[in-house]
């Protein structure tokens, strides 16, 4: 297995470059290494690996979603809240029509067949949406009306919406009783649970790190073992009552954020550390599992059914942003933010055959064929229209979020050693400005001043620019732990 873990990093770091060098998404490289070393085509990937790619892809995919969930503020969720809630659901609605209409015909299915295919089909990827709309938000692209925000909310709530309807019908396949509403009813119950079960641990955690003040990269873990957690704890309950984990562990970093700002900012900038790693593990072992021989016996017919459910969403997309205060450019990028699709296609993909679906070979070989079509062209169409359609914003907040990362300044509340004569010191209040067009972070600080009482001693503030030294040229930061 460390072999394979060594051609996931050196194959997976030069697929990113050379596809960066291209102007194209690094993932679209990745995803390529994955297929070409996976079990399907040359089989460089150990057993044992492709025997652990389900927890190692969990595991990469909650590191984003933590990031995700870090990056979202209360005020641009409520402004795009109603928009995600509808677009989680029309266009996946849309799609699955689509597929119904012609899947009998081309693939010659029976209609319910045609509806599983429709519903695996439906979910749109977080693997691939996820990463690159947490890029947008750190460049600031989209700021100004919260687009990002807006794909992000609804990617999520989007695949829990298809699952549900999956499970029915796969339910009504095998000839279980399947109550339509009450199926339907699990949806908000999943929600509200998933995410009431990310709120309670992150505030725990928040009143942890405020209490004792760990090192980043210790907190970053807890953080991180606490999500996987979380997402067990769906998996023992999904007989009992149905939880949207994946809502929860985002939940876990917004109630941190709105709690402690300087501490969320702090774990996120760990969390983008461990994801260098957590990229490369997460979309080559996506490419590892497809079947690229299952993928071309669909051939044209299942290219075609996959096309015109690509076109129904798309139309569902659109109408589900009526009445936003997006222009006609807007929504187009938002319509094809919805196209990729790779997460729930590969894990779910093949469950129709061990259910004994008749036409599950087919299915299967459609869902891998959507993987192969839709990850790369969507994440490249992201890309592009993105960088075109998206506003900067009238000052971006990704200058002062580059600038705080170059100097390795600090956040309110951590405590600090003077190198020069080891006194200590507090960050008191921080704030982003403008010297003329040069972006600056002013930091004011407090001498921690023993001998005559809490907040007795003096205070000074400093503007920092590009041009100031690194941080820890001067100053240290103090961690119980």
């Amino acid at each position: 297995m460390a072999f394979s873990i060594a051609l996931i990093i050196i194959l997976g770091l030069g697929a990113d470059y050379l596809f960066k060098r291209m102007r194209l998404p690094g993932l679209v490289g990745m995803l390529i290494v994955g297929v070409l070393v996976g079990p399907y085509v040359f089989n460089f990937m150990s057993p044992e690996m492709m025997n652990v790619s389900a927890d190692f892809r969990k595991i990469a995919l909650i590191v984003i979603l933590l990031r995700a969930g870090f990056e979202l503020h209360r005020d641009q969720l409520r402004r795009v809240g109603r928009a995600a809630i509808i677009m989680s659901i029309v266009p996946a609605v849309f799609e699955i029509g689509g597929v119904m209409l012609v899947a009998p015909k081309l693939l010659h299915i029976p209609l319910l067949d045609a509806a599983i295919l429709g519903a695996i089909l439906a979910a749109v990827s977080p693997a691939v949406v996820v990463p690159i709309m947490i890029d947008f938000m750190d460049r600031g692209r989209g700021s100004k009306k919260g687009i990002p925000t807006l794909v992000l909310g609804a990617s999520a709530i989007d695949d829990v919406f298809v699952i549900v309807l999956f499970t029915v019908f796969l339910g009504m396949y095998s000839g279980q009783e399947a109550n339509l509403l009450a199926s339907l009813g699990d949806i908000p119950v999943s929600i509200f649970l998933g995410i009431l079960s990310g709120i309670i641990p992150g505030y725990f955690l928040y009143k942890l790190f405020t209490k004792f003040d760990w090192r980043p990269p210790k907190r970053t873990l807890v953080v991180l073992g606490t999500a996987i957690i979380l997402t067990q704890i769906e998996k023992a309950c999904e007989h009992i009552v149905p939880i949207a984990s994946l809502l929860g562990v985002m939940a876990i970093g917004f109630i941190i954020l709105e709690k402690s700002g300087p501490i969320a900012h702090i774990i996120s900038k760990k969390l983008k550390n461990i994801w260098v790693f957590a990229e490369l593990l997460l979309f080559i072992l996506v490419g590892a599992q497809v079947n690229i021989h299952v993928a071309w016996d669909a051939g044209i017919a299942g290219t075609i059914v996959i096309g015109v459910g690509l076109l129904f969403r798309s139309v569902g997309t659109y109408i589900s942003l009526f009445g936003t205060p997006y222009d006609w450019k807007e929504k187009l990028f938002c319509v094809v933010a919805y196209v990729p699709k790779a997460t729930v296609q590969a894990a779910i993909g093949a469950m129709p055959i061990a259910a004994g679906v008749a036409s599950g070979e087919v299915i299967l070989a459609v869902a891998v064929l959507s993987i192969l079509i839709t990850a790369p062209l969507g994440a490249i169409g992201i890309m592009i229209f993105g960088e075109r359609i998206l506003d900067h914003g009238e000052h971006s907040v990704y200058r002062f979020k580059t600038l705080r990362e170059k100097l390795g300044l600090p956040h309110v509340g951590e405590r600090l050693r003077n190198k020069a004569d080891s006194s200590v010191w507090k960050v008191i209040e921080e704030k982003e400005e403008w010297l003329g067009d040069t972006p600056a972070i002013m930091i004011r600080f407090w001498r921690e001043d023993t001998a005559n009482g809490n907040g007795t001693g003096k205070t000074f503030y400093h503007s920092y620019t590009p041009d100031d030294p690194t941080f820890e040229n001067n100053w240290e930061v103090i961690y119980d732990w």
